[in-house]
Order: structure tokens, then sequence, then C-alpha cells
């Protein structure tokens, strides 16, 4: 992999594009069968998706998230946003970010022990054969957790409670629906009054882009997309912000921070959910045969060397 060391050029500023494609919905909601994608009926250890309790990997993806509870608070991410916002830390393509990703496996995830390529791939080629006209979905897919390079010691390797893991909102009380909610209680937000009410520091309404996440490679990532000036439409940074908001949209939790155009986002972010969680498979992808594909979706959406 090469490390550009020249300054990116900066493309135009994030427009909305049409979401042409019709999306299967029921009552506003992306129905469970998205557009003939065909579900596995188990993740790549032959168990249940999302099972938090009986994975083989339990005892690793709980003291991940009994951490991230902990330490997730509304100052800390104030922090690493500011911090990591500058975007100092490297300066590299979308395809060289990809391959850093190589020797990573996520410990949060207990559906999936293959390096994080392998899924991005898996991912966006689930997307390009269901909706071959939405080319933006496909890059999406593809960089959806590109995020995760905060892992490299060039990005001060966080630990990775601080990079993985479902995110929820900072500033506000910890919805039950959130996974392994209990060691919350650890946490100095949970007993401080200006945070631990329904609204907290926000008011009903205010949109999604107005509150505080807890930080991870979610957040990373739109900001890097953001700030290098993505052409990618809205639903497609809102995927990169909240595909791992779980309590969002798979619960139905936090709806009433929500504006207008954050619930018409969610509806392609839960059709994404789908692809991206249950396309964990042991199915491998022919890198070199797709490479040149998405490689031309990069030059369209994206400057040719961003900055980290």
């Amino acid at each position: 992999m090469t490390i550009a060391v020249e300054n990116p050029g900066l493309g135009s500023q994030v427009e909305d594009k049409k979401q042409s494609s019709d999306l299967a919905q029921n009552g506003g909601h992306a129905t469970a069968d998205v557009a003939g994608f065909a579900m596995p009926d188990s993740n790549a250890f032959g168990q249940s998706f999302r099972d938090y309790e009986g994975s083989v990997r339990q005892n690793t993806v709980e003291e991940c998230y009994r951490l991230n509870h902990v330490n997730q608070t509304y100052d800390f991410v104030k922090r690493m946003r500011e911090e990591y916002g500058k975007l100092n830390r490297a300066e590299m393509s979308i395809w060289d970010c990809a391959e850093l990703l190589n020797s990573f496996v996520d410990e949060s995830d207990p559906d999936l022990d293959e390096p994080q390529i392998e899924h991005l791939l898996q991912t966006a080629e689930a997307t390009r054969k269901d909706f071959p006209d939405e080319d933006w979905l496909h890059l999406t897919a593809l960089i959806h957790d590109l995020g995760k390079v905060l892992l490299h010691e060039k990005f001060g390797e966080l630990p990775q409670w601080a990079v993985v893991g479902d995110t929820f909102p900072l500033g506000c009380a910890f919805d039950e629906s959130i996974v392994h909610h209990k060691h919350f209680n650890g946490n100095p937000d949970h007993n401080n009054p200006a945070y631990n009410t329904k609204l907290g520091v926000y008011s009903e309404g205010c949109g999604l882009e107005n509150v505080v996440m807890s930080w991870g490679h979610d957040d990373y990532m739109y900001l890097v997309a953001k700030k290098n000036g993505t052409t990618l439409p809205s639903a497609g940074l809102f995927i990169i912000r909240y595909h791992s908001f779980y309590p969002l949209h798979k619960a139905g939790a936090y709806q009433f921070l929500m504006n207008e155009e954050d619930k018409e986002n969610l509806k392609w972010l839960q059709t994404f959910n789908k692809y991206d969680l249950y396309s964990k498979s042991k199915v491998r992808v022919d890198v070199e045969k797709v490479k040149p594909y998405y490689l031309s979706l990069i030059a369209k959406y994206f400057p040719a060397t961003l900055r980290w």
C-alpha cells in the first residue's frame, strides 16, 4: 500500500440525489426480504445473527461492550470528534484504506471473524446485484466500515471499544434496547441529571445531525467523507454514519430525535442493513475481478487522495 503525500483536491460539496429505486416498504419500513436478496439462515459460524448470548465469541464481544458502555461519555465523544475531525493522520486513497483493514477483526461482532475487506466486498456485491442502477449504494456498502482504520497504529491504535460496536446517542438517557445495557451503570453520564433524561441536551425533532453519537468508525468515516467533499447523496452519508445505530433501525428507539430528512434516509438504511448483516458469510469474492468497477465508483464520488 502506498500512502500519498500530496494534498488532495477537494471535490464539490455533498448534493442530494434522487433515490430512483422503489424500496420494498411495509408501513414505511423495509420488508424482511429486500428486493429478492436471499438471506441465509445462519451467520458465518452457523448460528443465529446478532446472538450476543450464545455466540462462540460471547466473552470477547461482551467485554468489548462493557468497556464501550463505561467509557463512551458525552465529553469523551466531543473530544474525539474535535481531534479526529482535523483529518491530519494520513493522506491516501479509498482503496488503500480498504487494504489497511485486512489485518483487523471486529471484536464486537458475533457473526464474523474474517478480515474486513471480505465483508465490505460481500456487502457491496450483494447490493450491486439487487440495485444495479444505484451505484452510490454499491460504493456506500464498500466504504461503510473504512472508519475501522482507527484501529491502525497510524491512527492512534484506538482500542476496539472506541472503534466498533452498536452506536447510541450521548447527552440523553441510554435506551434499554442497547445491547448489554446493564454495563451503562458504570458510565458517569448514567447518573448525570444533565444527560440521563429522555431528551437530555436535545429537543424533540432536532435531527440526528445535531445529536452526539458514541464515537467509532461510523462517525469517523462520515467526517472523512463529508470533509473530503464526497458527492454521495445524503442517504449514503446517513448509512455511513448510522449503520451501527441498531437501537434506532432495529428497535425503533430514539425516533423522537429525528427530523423529516432522517425519516426518509432511514428507509435506505433499513434496506442496506439487510445486506450489511446477512452478507456475513464464508462466500469469497474475487477481489481482482471486481476491483476495476469499484475503482471507477471511487473516482466518480471521491477525490483521488483523501485526508484521514
